[in-house]
């Protein structure tokens, strides 16, 4: 192990205490750029502004009897999200962040689990919102983020801030004095499992605080970044990885239009930091080859770069900015580092940002864990490895077997308290202090832990072989022919072993381009996408061949944080 030192990086006991913080040490610097029209320039709000805000909503939240209540969240990102996620949890009661994208009959069953007594609500959500409300009797307010007047039960933003002011201005400093319980449970999160029913996983401060230290001691970040928000606060990684932890360290916060508006976005904020996921990255990856690939002499030109970056960097010199001044160029001109998670990515997508000098680092953690178990170092990092698990969690593996691979369990300030309403659960999962988090993998002599799948995914031959489909789907991704893919396990029409089977969608656009017509028939496709799992098999050792292929016309449904729902259940 390189054993380098860890930044430094100051204690905060709540997310109260690293708000009022933030606002001292960063008072004037913007902590978020935000958009008032489409299309306009972005405008800074500042610490100071920020901290008012969320005392202002926060004192209103109290004097609506809120105080010590949950309350939900649901709407697309934005800067009135963030206000009132820390005026819930900084002296109010339980904040529950809810996915925009969940169907109203699921926002219903959520809002009646969560036992929600207000809701905060953008215009988008407006009719479900205010019809579900209707069979809700427990939730006693709609505050709405979008209308301009108050109305009986719906409660406008606009007005709730105005008279949260009034009342700090004459005095009333409930919220701002109100104590916070650094242990109790103060967030309340719905998973968004690719196979299971959403689990309530119930998080404090001290679980957030301790992420949130342990991360920036690894990974340098300051007040010179700026993040531009792409993924959904709903979710514990944006959540945690892409909001709190730009407020403790004085960076900026631009928020993103949508996800086509990525680049212009980067460019406009000046954006040092991108947290994504792999889809996105990799999307991103395969543009840039895609559009070299349209130009013979650029393409030559690239590969070239490449070549002499990598000679002059193997004698200390690093001209790779320079060289491929159009590639950062297009991210801005100021990107300096990609943080993937919520999924593995393929390293050779890691290693082909590093060739063209921006920084590219993966971590690896669930909602569990507030969420961050392991991360790779800015400065110490494996490419194809999950991380290092984080300084204050103690991960080991579980039941290894001959190779070493067994469940991934943790243990740390960072576990969850348990899942709400589900004690028998909460046993099963935590086991003497130790998080059993489903996934498999093994620890290397250095410390770096390697994800190898899902538990439940695994693939077990009649002879007792384990297969690890995420490993198989990595292989086949690679291919420009093959947009998405699930790989499973089937029992054999032949002699009745478990085969490796995959559904695959197709990228169309490339196979027309390679297939040189603009029609092409089911059993070109299905010809040209074989040739491609014959490639991949010739790469794998024999147990593991994709023996049976079946073709989508449609993409594979996804969670919000663009995982693919898993239908499969692999027959073991």
């Amino acid at each position: 192990m390189k054993n380098i030192p860890l930044y430094e990086v100051r204690p905060i006991s709540t997310l109260k205490d690293m708000l009022e913080s933030s606002a001292r040490l960063y008072a004037d610097k913007a902590a978020f750029l935000v958009k008032t029209e489409e299309g306009g320039s972005y405008k800074p709000i500042t610490f100071e502004q920020y901290l008012n805000d969320v005392n202002a909503l926060g004192t209103a939240l109290i004097s609506l009897g809120l105080s010590g209540k949950r309350v939900a969240i649901i709407s697309e990102n934005r800067y009135e999200w963030t206000v009132a996620y820390l005026a819930v949890v900084n002296g109010t009661g339980v904040v529950v962040p809810l996915d925009k994208d969940l169907p109203a009959a699921e926002i219903k069953n959520l809002l009646l689990r969560s036992k929600a007594d207000a809701v905060f609500y953008s215009g988008a959500k407006k009719n479900e919102v205010e019809t579900i409300a209707s069979e809700l009797p427990n939730l006693q307010y709609l505050i709405s983020l979008d209308d301009t007047q108050s109305n009986g039960r719906i409660v406008s933003y606009k007005s709730l801030m105005e008279k949260g002011f009034e009342l700090v201005n004459g005095g009333d400093r409930r919220f701002i004095d109100a104590k916070v319980d650094r242990e109790g449970m103060s967030i309340l999160l719905f998973t968004s499992g690719t196979t299971d029913k959403a689990k309530a996983v119930m998080l404090s401060h001290k679980n957030v605080c301790s992420n949130l230290m342990d991360m920036c001691s690894m990974l340098y970040i300051d007040h010179n970044d700026v993040f531009l928000l792409i993924l959904p606060l709903h979710h514990t990684y944006a959540c945690t990885c892409g909001f709190l932890c730009q407020i403790y360290r004085g960076s900026t916060i631009a928020f993103c239009e949508g996800l086509r508006h990525i680049v212009k976005n980067l460019k406009e904020s000046k954006t040092t930091v991108l947290l994504a996921v792999p889809l996105i990255l990799e999307s991103m990856y395969k543009r840039i080859w895609d559009h070299a690939a349209k130009d013979p002499k650029l393409l030559r030109k690239l590969k070239l770069g490449l070549k002499i970056s990598k000679i002059l960097k193997s004698i200390g010199i690093d001209i790779r900015k320079k060289l491929f001044k159009p590639i950062h160029d297009n991210f801005g001109g100021s990107l300096r580092l990609f943080i993937s998670g919520g999924a593995a990515i393929d390293p050779k997508v890691v290693q082909g940002f590093q060739d063209f000098g921006i920084h590219c680092v993966q971590g690896y953690g669930l909602t569990e864990c507030s969420p961050i178990i392991a991360l790779n170092r800015d400065v110490d990092y494996r490419n194809n490895a999950a991380g290092l698990p984080l300084p204050n969690v103690r991960v080991k593996i579980h039941n290894p077997n001959e190779e070493g691979i067994g469940e991934i369990v943790a243990k740390g300030p960072n576990i969850m308290l348990g899942y709400y309403e589900d004690e028998k659960l909460t046993k099963e999962t935590i086991v003497d202090g130790w998080f059993h988090t489903g996934d498999l993998g093994y620890i290397d002599e250095d410390g770096f832990l390697y994800i190898t799948g899902r538990k439940k995914n695994v693939i077990v031959t009649k002879n007792g072989k384990n297969i690890y489909p995420e490993e198989i789907e990595t292989l086949l991704n690679r291919s420009p022919f093959i947009a998405e893919c699930v790989v499973y396990g089937r029992e054999s029409d032949s002699d009745g072993d478990i085969e490796v089977a995959a559904e695959i969608y197709p990228d169309m656009e490339k196979v027309k381009e390679e297939l040189g017509t603009e029609n092409p028939d089911e059993e070109q496709v299905r010809k040209l996408i074989e040739e491609e799992v014959h490639k991949v098999n010739r790469t794998l050792v024999l147990y593991k061949y994709v023996r049976h292929i079946t073709i989508r016309d449609t993409e594979f449904e996804k969670t919000t944080s663009k995982k693919i729902k898993r239908k499969y259940d692999s027959k073991k």
